[in-house]
């Protein structure tokens, strides 16, 4: 599994995990996407039976995904809580490591999710945090993922339904 990038370089280059995943060989900086586009106005959920050998992250401001809405093939990440330092404990509100990171062990390939986070002190947490989130949706069809974040999100609220 291959990982890209699409940056504008309106962040910090000093806290953008894009550019470390890039200075580190993990990924690779471009400027139209290639494979599945990591989207989060996408209509369609990541889930295991999505099989890709090569996904794109965008790391670009929200009024700028408008850009990219008629990509295809792009998936929306299912319900995560973000463990990095500007966005800890916010659901959804992952950095480009964790969104990659994510997609690659909800397709199935957990050694490569954790070699993505490897570079990150913070990052093997995402995973303990996320796991059984994580495993669910490798497991889950997308018919049942919509079920599957309604159980979660009820779950870390106290409530059931």
């Amino acid at each position: 599994m291959e990982f890209f990038v699409v940056r504008s370089g309106e962040d910090n280059p000093k806290k953008c995990t894009a550019l470390k995943l890039t200075r580190t060989g993990r990924a690779s900086l471009v400027e139209t996407p290639r494979g599945l586009l990591l989207n989060p106005l996408s209509k369609t959920t990541l889930c295991g039976a999505h099989k890709y050998q090569e996904v794109t992250a965008l790391d670009i401001s929200w009024n700028l995904l408008e850009t990219f809405i008629e990509y295809e093939p792009s998936a929306k990440l299912p319900f995560l809580v973000a463990v990095n330092p500007v966005n800890y404990g916010k659901p959804h509100k992952l950095s480009t490591v964790e969104a990659l990171a994510a997609s690659a062990w909800v397709m199935g390939d957990s050694k490569k999710a954790e070699r993505l986070l490897s570079p990150f002190k913070w990052g093997i947490h995402f995973i303990d945090l996320n796991r059984e989130r994580l495993e669910t949706y490798a497991k889950a069809s997308e018919a049942t993922i919509e079920n599957e974040e309604k159980r979660m999100i009820n779950a870390l609220q106290g409530t059931t339904e």
